[in-house]
């Protein structure tokens, strides 16, 4: 079964291969028999000068030794160019080899060259379509169950841990009405302590599972967001434009969470204390741009962070990018394709 299942999907993926690249490589000679015609016709005229007029004396001449340094010059010239080009390809290859990355899909490598060559990149085209494919597949069924899990924790930090808090608050405050002056103070600290780790777990519990995204939309939610990371030294201001073309549930929970994801990172590591969230109608779709005035990306190594931002964009077809914002800081955009295929 699994041997049927791998044929089909190279034969899947083999179809993703333009038919004129196929024929071209159909067409293609091999590069051995590139090499081997060239170094037999040059055997060939070789051979047939020194029947004819071409004759070699013994010591040799000097004109002589000249013909024969030039015939094998033009010998080794016409090897060298077909190896050039031969070989062509394969350095494509490499250099496509080298700087393919999963998380960020790139034009595949023209077939071209001689059939070893097109062969080998028809190939390798076919395995990268696959591992994306594979990945794409795995990373939507994980974070699914990740969405699942944190909507399951959500709902119990709210329901069981948030209705447990409540019901403390009210016995202290019961006994705070009895309490001698002396322990009253004491008892309204407690009361203190528990609200506010009940307004905790309640933000927590938002953060887990947005509610306000199920119940009043995207732009509601991504405006609550802002004001939540609204405060200890930084103001994020939000621009949410109107005549959004609708998204699906999936596509708005991604923009959710890659500006969800892209504030967190502002608020521990830019070291900013100004920062803007905007969603916005550009002219291939629509664009989620956050952007901060922090110390910016100084080189540094994408982390766990971003890379699940990118496993989130590719779901629905979106393009991620970070780069330096105008005047210092950090730009992440988020650019949704008109017709996404979560949008279908």
């Amino acid at each position: 079964m699994g041997v049927v299942t791998d044929i089909r999907g190279r034969r899947r993926a083999a179809s993703l291969v333009p038919a004129g690249s196929r024929g071209e490589a159909g067409r293609n000679v091999s590069l051995f028999w590139r090499i081997f015609s060239l170094n037999a016709a040059g055997l060939v005229l070789a051979a047939a000068l020194l029947l004819g007029p071409v004759t070699v004396s013994t010591p040799v001449l000097p004109a002589e030794a000249l013909v024969v340094t030039a015939g094998l010059a033009v010998l080794l010239a016409g090897n060298a160019v077909v190896l050039r080009i031969g070989l062509a390809p394969l350095r494509r290859l490499g250099g496509a080899m080298a700087t393919a990355d999963l998380l960020r899909p790139g034009p595949r490598p023209v077939v071209a060259g001689p059939a070893e060559a097109a062969e080998l990149i028809v190939t390798f085209n076919t395995m990268l379509d696959r591992l994306e494919a594979e990945r794409a597949a795995g990373a939507a069924r994980a974070l699914s169950a990740q969405e699942r899990e944190r909507h399951r924790i959500a709902r119990e930090l709210h329901d069981e841990v948030g209705q447990t808090l409540t019901a403390v608050l009210l016995q202290l405050s019961r006994v705070a009405d009895r309490a001698p002056g002396a322990l009253r103070e004491e008892v309204g600290q407690a009361q203190e302590a528990t609200r506010a780790g009940l307004d905790e777990i309640r933000r927590i519990a938002r953060r887990l599972r947005p509610g306000v995204l199920d119940e009043l939309g995207l732009a509601s939610a991504l405006r609550s967001l802002a004001n939540e990371f609204t405060g200890h030294g930084l103001t994020v201001r939000h621009h949410i434009a109107g005549g959004l073309p609708p998204l699906s549930e999936e596509t708005e929970l991604v923009v959710y969470r890659v500006a969800q994801e892209g504030l967190t990172n502002t608020a521990r590591h830019a070291g900013a204390d100004r920062a803007e969230v905007r969603l916005r109608s550009v002219a291939d779709g629509v664009e989620l741009l956050v952007r901060d005035n922090g110390k910016g990306l100084g080189g540094m190594p994408e982390g766990a962070g971003i890379g699940g931002m990118r496993e989130r964009a590719l779901l629905i077809g979106a393009a991620l990018a970070l780069d330096p914002a105008p005047g210092g800081g950090t730009d992440l955009r988020l650019r949704l394709p008109a017709t996404a295929p979560g949008d279908h």
